[in-house]
């Protein structure tokens, strides 16, 4: 279990959904919380909700100026948890150019915005701890995930040459897969959701894998192994039962 008492995290991504429900889990247990995105108004009720010490920074991940601003302002952390994310349901066949772009423009190439702006200060320091937000569908393409599976799967291939090069350092880097989270986000989609999550479950799994020592979390850990087993399943049988 980690001492989180006096700890300063930047949880990017948290106006709503899993960022908020996390920021209440971090500032209970004693961390000051900083936590950013584009709804100003989010942020402030946010943070007034907030038991700890908190504030917020306004940030477009999809905007390097925006980013370097808000990584200025909110100065050394001892963390940053990415949890910005877009979202869009479509398939190759009513391919939506715009937001498929969106999709990876905020959840990967915002990321590495965000991590360019942050990982070189802890490397110096050889001190810090980083938390990206992947998910289980990055295991391995599926239909109707233009974007959206892309993306994700870049997040986590991040996360994993991240942490090959820092694993025996003082900065530790984790990353989160989760399922179905109840959000604005998944109200979008037209279909069953398997094992759905609170924001607040969801939460307390990421929380619970940060005060760890581990790599990498999937959850939840039942639908999980649909996503892993699937990785090892020849192309013609795997498109045949996924697709």
């Amino acid at each position: 279990m980690k001492s989180w008492q006096g700890k300063r995290y930047w949880l990017v991504g948290a106006s709503a959904g899993l960022g908020a429900a996390l920021a209440h889990k971090l500032s209970r247990a004693g961390a000051e919380v900083i936590v950013s995105a584009r709804s100003e108004d989010k942020l402030a009720a946010l943070v007034k909700a907030l038991p700890g010490k908190a504030r917020f920074e306004a940030i477009d991940v999809q905007d390097i100026d925006s980013v370097r601003t808000a990584a200025r302002n909110v100065g050394d952390v001892d963390g940053i948890v990415y949890l910005a994310g877009a979202y869009w349901p479509f398939g190759a066949k009513e391919w939506e150019p715009d937001h498929a772009t969106t999709m990876i423009d905020v959840n990967l190439t915002g990321l590495v915005r965000v991590m360019g702006e942050t990982v070189p200060a802890m490397v110096k320091k050889d001190a810090g701890h980083i938390v990206i937000t992947s998910s289980l569908t990055a295991f391995r393409g599926l239909p109707r995930s233009i974007g959206y599976t892309a993306s994700k799967a870049g997040a986590m291939s991040l996360a994993e040459c991240m942490y090959a090069d820092l694993r025996k350092t003082g900065v530790q880097v984790q990353v989160i897969n989760p399922g179905f989270i109840k959000t604005q986000l998944t109200d979008k989609n037209d279909f069953k959701m398997p094992f759905l999550m609170t924001p607040e479950d969801a939460a307390q799994k990421a929380f619970d894998h940060m005060n760890s020592d581990r790599f990498k979390t999937s959850f939840p850990f039942v639908f999980s192994l649909l996503f892993r087993f699937a990785r090892l399943l020849p192309d013609a049988i795997y498109f045949r039962l996924f697709g």
